[in-house]
């Protein structure tokens, strides 16, 4: 694995980045609504100040630089998580799942929805971890490439496998053995994001969409489709659609994707590149067909049913919010605890059924049938063997791949 890798952003990243805070998963969607309306201008100010610099390593250590844990002492985790992402009782005050934990284990849990962005967030606690300091946080819910970067930088701690029997029995096999972290070492998925080809039947008025050969090429759509801003998920997508494998592409296939990207882009059959807010464009019909995110679709079909999806023969891409452990936490058994905790089928499914993103924990569909039969037999929240079989994740960059890559996207974005 590669560590301690300085990396610095490039303006390419530092606009994708913007992109991100204006328009993509920071957006729109339950777990962001809220960041949307205040982490932008934190993010920008955050961004600035990583863009003008580098970021060092954790100083020497081999990774993984824990403190004197006191969870026997201190029966507490202090959780970092995002806004909306997590079941909330009737009140709108209470966390049923959370209170569940502190009955049964005695450890209360000082839940902070503080993350309003990825790279916000990362500027908030880099100084602290690059100093060896505490952040003061137990665990945090960050976003694969972030934990990848955390990850090789030296950032996070080591999880104690004998304190994690339920993750580790039931975590889905499509998260199992990311290229980032192999065995799931370092990190646990919170939830998993699917990225799917979305349209509107009405919109469609007859037209036929599997695919994204369909989306780039068919005439009839010309003006009226969308592709998200986020690279990953475009590239991806266009990527599985060419017969490349977004986990061992080369710079050439990179480069093949863009080119066929710019050719819809110059002719025409883009709309826009879009991050959440494509939500509307969609179910008003301004958008016939586009590439969407489930959680964002599960939501749209419970209010517009002419809203549907297809998953492309090519495959679709995956993602994950991760749970990980920064170094000098001072509860790190309490957090593992917790991250277990939310791998038993019950708590499992009381959270899909909250949020309707992706759980990453087998065998809960019997559970979550007990609290909404519809979700549980919804395939965008508990994808069944065959729709699994056909996910992909984008492989991990090295920071000079990232700015690479970056730049190219941003210029066939007109970002």
């Amino acid at each position: 694995m590669e560590q301690y890798e300085p990396d610095r952003l490039s303006p390419a990243q530092v606009a994708a980045m913007r992109r991100s805070v204006r328009n993509g998963r920071a957006a729109m969607t339950r777990r962001s609504l809220l960041r949307a309306s205040t982490g932008g201008a934190l993010a920008l100010g955050g961004l600035g100040a990583l863009s003008a610099c580098g970021i060092p390593a954790a100083g020497k250590s081999q990774g993984g630089v824990s403190a004197d844990d006191h969870s026997a002492k201190e029966k507490v985790v202090n959780f970092s998580n995002w806004p909306e992402y997590i079941d909330v009782d009737d009140s709108g005050k209470n966390h049923p799942t959370l209170d569940a934990f502190g009955r049964r284990t005695g450890i209360t849990v000082k839940y902070t929805e503080d993350i309003n962005d990825n790279d916000e967030f990362f500027g908030k606690i880099q100084p602290q971890l690059a100093a060896g300091q505490d952040t003061g946080r137990d665990l945090i819910v960050v976003t694969d490439w972030l934990a990848a970067r955390m990850i090789r930088l030296g950032y996070v701690q080591k999880l104690d496998a004998s304190h994690l029997p339920h993750a580790f029995a039931n975590l889905s096999d499509q998260f199992r053995s990311p290229d980032w972290d192999p065995g799931r070492a370092y990190s646990y998925p919170w939830q998993g994001i699917s990225t799917v080809v979305a349209f509107n039947k009405k919109a469609l008025d007859g037209v036929e969409v599997k695919s994204v050969s369909d989306l780039l090429d068919n005439p009839a759509l010309k003006g009226r489709v969308g592709l998200l801003t986020e690279m990953r998920d475009t590239v991806g997508m266009t990527m599985l659609d060419m017969g490349k494998d977004p986990a061992k592409f080369t710079d050439d296939d990179y480069d093949a994707v863009i080119a066929r990207l710019q050719k819809a882009v110059d002719k025409g059959q883009i709309r826009r590149f879009t991050g959440n807010d494509y939500t509307s464009d969609l179910s008003k019909g301004d958008l016939a067909a586009c590439v969407a995110w489930a959680g964002d679709i599960v939501q749209l079909q419970a209010d517009n049913p002419d809203v549907s999806y297809v998953i492309p023969d090519s495959g679709y891409m995956t993602s994950t919010d991760n749970m990980l452990i920064p170094n000098k936490a001072r509860h790190k058994t309490n957090a593992e605890r917790l991250i277990d905790y939310y791998y038993e089928p019950e708590p499992a499914a009381q959270l899909a059924a909250y949020i309707n993103y992706v759980s990453p924990v087998a065998d809960v569909k019997p559970y979550l049938a007990k609290i909404d039969k519809s979700a549980a037999d919804n395939p965008l929240i508990l994808p069944d063997k065959a729709m699994q079989a056909k996910s992909h994740a984008f492989r991990s960059l090295s920071s000079k791949e990232e700015t690479a890559y970056q730049q190219k996207f941003a210029k066939l974005t007109g970002a």
